[in-house]
């Protein structure tokens, strides 16, 4: 049994277009953008800045897209993926600087966060029927998903993947990044405030019409769609989850989902679901699944060390874990 949920954008969006009733100019769009269903929302003084702003801002994930499918044979990841084991490929310096803030979250997160896992993940075809793979074919892979075998070249603005076989995907903090270029490019159009929600990755700007935050929900994990753990209000920040419940299947009463520890090519054990706040889409984006693998206590250790960084946790018992800095934010409970 396969299952996946793109609510947690939407969990937000209906708080926070509920508090948004009647504002004169507000403008809200959705359109199916890099895999998912992306809600779009602007604050202007006027309409038409409204509706500019998330033409914009709709216009930028799309170009972005275009640069960063794995799903579109002409992109650039798609080429460099080709072209894997055989020579180096120069990229926009929007590809560079995803790929290149992949690593940072790499090591932040200890290696729990790879960007090369592809093979792995798709031993596994989590999103199709959902298989169980022999160890010995996952070790096999072992070269392939080694993130040293993928080099960056600043001078020449270039990627190398040094084995052939090896593919990349930035899906695990793509959208975030999307999501950070998208409200700038909004905010630049006019628009005092907006939301940009690419399922999960959420990236807010300046407040309500009424000077309000933004109030998000964060869904809970073992419960129907559009339940939520708790409330948290967000201002100039993102916020993204990553969860066992987005894209799993179960054999012989074992939940297999789809983020997996790089260390032993399996789905990580350690939590039901881990939601991180930052500054920066790209950032929480990253953190969250690379929080995921490394486990409740290392993870909220983490969270506690970066600046500008908040972090819910489940663990896989169900215990809730909160950052200290979400004293006062974040309010548990439906």
């Amino acid at each position: 049994m396969g299952r996946m949920q793109n609510i947690l954008g939407l969990c937000f969006l209906i708080l926070f277009l509920a508090g948004c009733q009647g504002t004169p100019h507000l403008v809200k769009r959705s359109q199916m953008l890099m895999g998912t269903v992306v809600f779009v929302t602007a604050v202007g003084a006027d309409e038409r800045i409204a509706q500019r702003a998330v033409k914009a801002g709709l216009d930028e994930i799309r170009r972005l897209e275009e640069l960063l499918s794995t799903w579109i044979s002409s992109s650039e990841l798609s080429q460099v993926n080709a072209a894997a084991g055989r020579e180096s490929i120069q990229v926009s310096q929007e590809t560079f600087e995803v790929l290149t803030q992949s690593l940072e979250v790499a090591k932040l997160t200890q290696g729990g966060f790879n960007i090369a896992l592809g093979p792995a993940v798709n031993a596994w075809n989590v999103s199709g029927e959902g298989q169980v793979p022999r160890q010995e074919d996952l070790e096999a892979l072992r070269p392939q998903i080694e993130l040293s075998n993928l080099q960056l070249d600043e001078i020449t603005r270039s990627v190398w993947l040094r084995r052939p076989g090896m593919s990349i995907d930035v899906g695990g903090i793509g959208k975030g990044y999307a999501a950070d270029l998208a409200a700038k490019v909004m905010r630049t159009t006019g628009a005092t405030a907006g939301v940009v929600a690419l399922s999960g990755d959420i990236k807010t700007f300046g407040r309500m019409p009424d000077t309000q935050r933004f109030v998000f929900g964060i869904q809970h994990p073992r419960k129907e769609q559009g339940e939520v753990l708790g409330r948290i209000e967000l201002e100039d920040e993102a916020v993204s989850t990553a969860g066992d419940y987005q894209r799993y299947f179960i054999k012989d009463g074992v939940r297999f989902h789809h983020i997996l520890d790089p260390k032993t090519l399996h789905p990580a054990r350690g939590c039901q679901s881990v939601t991180v706040i930052a500054k920066d889409g790209v950032m929480a984006d990253g953190l969250d699944t690379g929080i995921f693998v490394m486990g409740p206590d290392k993870g909220m250790a983490l969270i506690e060390s970066l600046p500008d960084v908040e972090g819910v946790i489940v663990d896989q018992e169900g215990t809730v874990f909160v950052s200290s800095g979400l004293k006062g934010r974040l309010s548990l409970g439906p």
